[in-house]
């Protein structure tokens, strides 16, 4: 583990951690150090995993596209912890892990469908500030998904957004779980691609 956290983790003690440490052990294999970071606000702790236990009862847009979704996120904002846990859920819960393992590289893969493409590029256009979801891409997805699955992809990718800025202004890192799996590395892209900038949004360079 390379972690570098800004802030130290804390003890994670009583009845409460207890549960915690045990349910993460049972579902990561071990107690990660996000964990004890978060401790020091036990309330930000409780609403985070709430979030995400009831976005995980969501069924309306297929698993592994946000799967997908979630994986560009992170690699398009650089939280490693977030692509780690990803790849780590794709291949625990039998999704398509080896198409998870190209996210980082999707613009020149070309394992992807057309569709996930798609979402993948609505990932990272939803991850922009500002962000540059176009009308275009939007009524691809609108097609191809319909308006519930579409809602859904979208509010699960802002949920990954927080999660993943969350982790990186806290320095937190990643963990190893999918190494601990045997997972071959996540692939790197060959160049670094800009993603396309918003409508009337000049270039710094």
């Amino acid at each position: 583990m390379t972690s570098t956290p800004r802030i130290p983790p804390a003890e994670i003690t009583g009845v409460y951690g207890a549960v915690l440490k045990a349910a993460s052990r049972k579902m990561l294999g071990d107690v990660p150090e996000a964990l004890g970071i978060m401790w020091h606000n036990r309330p930000v702790l409780r609403f985070s995993f709430g979030l995400g236990q009831k976005a995980g009862r969501w069924h309306a847009c297929d698993e592994d596209l946000k799967s997908y979704a979630h994986m560009a996120v992170a690699a398009l904002i650089g939280c490693s912890f977030c692509l780690d846990l990803g790849y780590f859920q794709a291949h625990n819960k039998g999704l398509d892990e080896a198409k998870a393992r190209e996210v980082p590289r999707w613009r020149e893969s070309d394992v992807f469908t057309p569709l996930e493409r798609d979402v993948l590029e609505y990932a990272e256009a939803m991850s922009q500030t500002p962000p540059s979801v176009t009308d275009e891409l939007s009524a691809r997805l609108l097609e191809q998904l319909g308006a519930p699955a579409l809602v859904e992809l979208t509010a699960w990718i802002a949920l990954a957004n927080q999660y993943a800025r969350t982790n990186v202004a806290l320095g937190i890192e990643a963990q190893g779980l999918a190494a601990s799996c045997g997972l071959a590395p996540l692939a790197q892209p060959s160049a670094v691609t800009a993603p396309a900038q918003p409508t009337g949004v000049a270039s710094r360079a």
